[in-house]
Parts: C-alpha cells; structure tokens; sequence
C-alpha cells in the first residue's frame, strides 16, 4: 500500500501549529488564575492550545492520509488588490472615517475578482458598509468617526 503525503496540510498545519503556539507563549505571560475567576491569559491560552491541537492534527492527517491535490494558477490580481485594500483600511481608518474607509475597502475587495460586474460590485460594498456600521459602530460601539477630519467634517 502506497503512502501519500500531502505537502499543502503538512503545511497549513504546521503553520497553525506555530500561531497556536504563539498564542500560549503570549499567554503564559499573562495570570491565568483559576478555573472559576480566569485572569487576562486563560482564553488566549485555551486558544492556542486549540488551534495548535487543529494543526498537529491536520499535520498527522498530511502525512498519514494525504491527498494528491492539482493547483491551478495563483490568482495574483486578487492577492494584491485584497493587500491593498487592508493596507488602505489600516492607514486611512481614522483619517477619512469608518464609512468612507470601509465603503472603499469593500468596493475594492468585491472587485478582485474577475467575475463580479461594477454595478454588482457597487451593491455589495454599499451594503457591507451599512451591515460593519451598523455592526461595529453601532452594535459594539467603537469610539471611530464615521466621517473623518480628512473630509473636512
């Protein structure tokens, strides 16, 4: 019987095995306290643990049982208008203002692929915008402006 090993899990488990431990090696800085009054570094940790448990068995599955997976080509358009629109997000939040910020962030998401028309494109990130608004804004009420002073409001 054949052995296939899957190099994309070994991979991606690896990866989650190393932010997993991360996370605990955060945490353990932290006071974790006890079982009924957990302190600051308790959910971190019971975090990492959890997502380095997910990639060790991911890893096992990689090499135990892998599966022989074609690649097609990397969208690379996507990957840099999806970079860029977290970059613009992260630099123009407080700047320009949450709706404004977002709206854009959204619009340039939704036209990273190729098979999203304009007007389509236009509908999705008005509503993405109102729904994170209404969400973090509203809803968990982050102190950001929705409009910001580079708008000159």
């Amino acid at each position: 019987m054949e052995r296939r090993r899957s190099l994309p899990d070994v991979l991606a488990g690896g990866i989650f095995v190393l932010i997993g431990g991360a996370f605990v090696a955060g945490a353990l800085g932290y006071e974790l306290g006890t079982p009924l009054r957990m302190g600051p570094g308790a959910f971190p940790l019971l975090v990492g643990l959890i997502v380095a448990g997910l990639g060790l068995a991911i890893v096992v599955k990689g090499l135990v049982a892998g599966e022989v997976i074609a690649f097609g080509p990397i969208p690379w358009r996507a990957v840099a208008v999806i970079t860029v629109a977290v970059l613009f997000f992260g630099f123009t939040v407080r700047g320009l203002g949450f709706v404004p910020t977002s709206a854009v962030t959204a619009l340039l998401t939704t036209l990273a692929s190729t098979r999203v028309r304009p007007l389509m494109a236009v509908a999705v990130a008005a509503g993405l915008t109102a729904a994170s608004t209404l969400i973090f804004v509203v809803g968990l009420q982050l102190r950001i402006p929705l409009v910001g002073p580079w708008l000159g409001f």
